[in-house]
């Protein structure tokens, strides 16, 4: 998603898979009324790369954040929008989080 350069020239375009969802469920900071106000919760590796989870259906990000979790829906064709405002190294897609580490924070220990 990024058009940083190497030291071959530019990186390699990201490619996602064929079968990947359309429509993404994001979980963000805080509730709000007005979407343009969500941001989007990112996540650091044990590596220390910015992680951005995102679920293929609503029902997903309930089982694996709880019910009680904010979240904003996107275009996956917006995915780059995203991008844009806060770069991030990897996304992760229908990943479980154990209840202890689901507080929203703006960079959280993945």
């Amino acid at each position: 998603m990024s058009d940083d350069l190497t030291a071959t020239g530019p990186a390699e375009p990201r490619r996602l898979p064929r079968d990947y969802p359309p429509f993404l469920y994001i979980p963000c900071v805080s509730h709000v009324t007005d979407g343009q106000q969500a941001e989007a919760v990112y996540r650091r590796t044990r590596d220390g790369r910015s992680a951005l989870l995102v679920y293929s259906a609503l029902d997903r990000l309930h089982a694996c954040q709880g019910e009680d979790q904010p979240w904003f829906g996107l275009p996956l064709q917006s995915l780059q929008m995203l991008y844009d405002v806060r770069p991030f190294d990897i996304v992760y897609t229908d990943v479980y989080v154990p209840e202890e580490r689901r507080a929203p924070e703006t960079a959280v220990d993945a």
